[in-house]
């Protein structure tokens, strides 16, 4: 059976500048999904987010706009706003975990209130005609949630359903919870994606194995981790390429030049690429003195050298 792989979003990661990056160096990625717009009560898209999506800064790329919200007449603006850009279909987040989200009633906050899920489906769905697909975890509070969620999905043309099987509260602590993700699959006819913890070949392989009828698969900070996972998973090899270092740099490199535009000062700069340090090191599993070294860097030049004492080391 073909796999799809898809990107799952991440706020402050994921965007346009790092899609493009990815996909140039590593590719294995079939649709990536954008990081969710968020109108905070009014009906005005921030710039940011408006670049994001614009399709001349997504020029190779199958993208899917993502939404967060609790309001019918929000997500209805974004659909009409995105429909105009040429995008066809709109992703709902209810599954985003941070407590700043879902205590204000979304995200992961808004799968514990079923009616009001039924309501705002039924307004969109009354008024647009966009695809909505939703990516969504187990519930908040417990694993149950998810369960009074699924039969008011089997209600809307829902395009699929991606889960992380694990609860809000959980963050990304604690490991996933793949019985009940069976579960859901045993009590929807909607399409489910897997999303979570796909950070191996062989955990991929251990995840296809128990479920044979998924055949889309998200990867998050795995793909941050280790941006050669999705390729390697197509090729269903654990071996990496001879010019591993090589092609790393090479992005890395486009990396820090896109958002040395894109930022001012270079204390905004290597705060930005420390955060995607965190994740990169993951794969410089000897290099904690390099990234210590990024952490006191001051200057563009003294974050380049840290870099390059990582990946000069790294070199077998």
């Amino acid at each position: 059976m073909s796999i799809t792989l898809l990107s799952s979003p991440l706020q402050g990661f994921t965007d346009f500048r790092f899609r493009n990056a990815f996909n140039k160096y590593f590719g294995g990625i079939d649709i990536y999904y954008a990081p969710y717009i968020r109108l905070n009560g009014k009906q005005v898209i921030k710039p940011s987010e408006e670049r994001d999506i614009l399709p001349k800064n997504n020029p190779d790329l199958l993208l899917v706009p993502q939404i967060i919200t609790k309001d019918a007449d929000e997500f209805l603006f974004v659909a009409k706003y995105v429909q105009e850009l040429g995008y066809k279909e709109l992703n709902w987040n209810l599954g985003c975990p941070f407590p700043m989200v879902t205590k204000r009633g979304m995200g992961s906050g808004l799968i514990k209130d079923p009616v009001k899920i039924n309501g705002i489906l039924q307004k969109i769905h009354g008024e647009s005609d966009i695809k909505v697909s939703i990516k969504m975890r187990l519930g908040n509070e417990n694993k149950e949630e998810i369960l009074q969620v699924l039969p008011i999905l089997e209600k809307y043309p829902i395009k699929n359903i991606a889960i992380h099987p694990r609860i809000g509260k959980q963050l990304y602590k604690g490991d996933v919870d793949l019985d009940s993700f069976q579960r859901c699959i045993e009590n929807t006819g909607h399409k489910i994606l897997y999303n979570g913890d796909i950070t191996s070949v062989n955990r991929f392989n251990e995840l296809a194995e128990r479920f044979p009828l998924i055949n889309h698969w998200m990867i998050g900070r795995g793909i941050i981790a280790d941006p050669f996972l999705p390729g390697m998973i197509k090729n269903n090899t654990s071996e990496y390429p001879e010019n591993r270092i090589d092609v790393f740099r090479k992005f890395h490199d486009t990396l820090l030049e896109d958002y040395s535009q894109a930022l001012s000062g270079p204390s905004h700069i290597i705060m930005k690429m420390l955060q995607f340090w965190k994740y990169f090191i993951l794969s410089f599993p000897n290099a904690a003195k390099g990234l210590k070294k990024i952490k006191k860097a001051k200057s563009i030049s003294a974050y380049q050298n840290a870099v390059n004492e990582i990946l000069n080391s790294s070199i077998h």
